[in-house]
């Protein structure tokens, strides 16, 4: 992330630390050359080639697999997630704003949907917050603190 060169990099480390602040499960990885989040399987990746912005594409693993019982059910009454399919939605922020202004709703989405993909794929070990990998400074690891 040090070399990130993206016209909204403030936006992609606010992203990253909400994602993170959403439960103390979540670990960071990179998959698709992106920041990637999982708790038993990766659930969510930066859309870093948006055409405006920086999305966030939320999923139940790398490959197609049965839905849960009743399908992927989220509520959302921000109307954050636009459905890219039955197993996958994209939130889109504008900017550092946009993601500072929505981050409460986002986080609320996210821990349902990992509730959802951890019935998915079967509890997977749950990182304590000790265990889970330090965001990197300057990305503040607590976003309801001050940066």
């Amino acid at each position: 992330m040090a070399t990130l060169d993206h016209p909204h990099a403030d936006a992609v480390q606010r992203l990253r630390a909400a994602v993170l602040g959403a439960d103390p499960a979540i670990a960071e990885g990179v998959k698709w050359n992106a920041p990637s989040w999982r708790t038993s399987e990766y659930f969510a990746t930066t859309h870093l080639r948006a055409r405006t912005g920086v999305g966030l594409i939320l999923h139940l693993g790398a490959q197609a697999r049965a839905l849960p019982v009743g399908g992927v059910a989220i509520d959302d009454p921000q109307g954050l997630l636009a459905w890219l399919g039955a197993d996958r939605a994209q939130v889109a922020f504008a900017d550092i704003a946009d993601v500072e202004a929505r981050a409460p709703a986002l986080q609320a989405v996210l821990r349902q949907w990992i509730a959802t993909s951890d019935r998915k794929h079967g509890p997977g070990p749950r990182l304590k917050s000790a265990d889970r990998p330090a965001c990197p400074a300057p990305v503040p690891c607590h976003p309801t603190k001050p940066p």
